[in-house]
């Protein structure tokens, strides 16, 4: 389920981009009084305006939802590590603690020399 979550939030991810680099800029409305009209017929008499915009929002949307379930798969993930028996911070300080420290002696006094 995770992986099929995964692989459509890239396909929605990439058809965002992919909108938003078919829209136009505010300025590209004075080409259009040039003769340059004709383009958008292909979308309505409204333009690709509407279309692209209200699609960019459906698929934002669905970007989010597909970002909310990937983070609650991952905080499940994490939740699951917890109960496999790792042990808590507490837990590690403690054993940290509770272990002995070898203390080191300098090797030039307890080193035997051989001839």
């Amino acid at each position: 389920m995770e992986n099929l979550i995964v692989i459509a939030h890239i396909v929605i991810a990439v058809a965002i981009i992919a909108l938003v680099l078919l829209q136009q800029g505010k300025g590209a409305d004075a080409g259009a009084s040039f003769g340059g009209g004709a383009s958008q017929t292909v979308f309505g008499s409204e333009g690709s305006g509407n279309f692209l915009t209200r699609s960019t929002a459906v698929l934002a949307t669905a970007f989010f939802v597909t970002s909310f379930s990937l983070a609650y798969f991952a905080k499940e993930k994490a939740t699951g590590l917890a109960d496999v028996g790792l042990p808590e911070l507490q837990e590690v300080q403690q054993i940290e603690s509770e272990t002995p420290v070898i203390n080191e002696v300098s090797s030039e006094a307890e080193a035997p020399v051989i001839d």
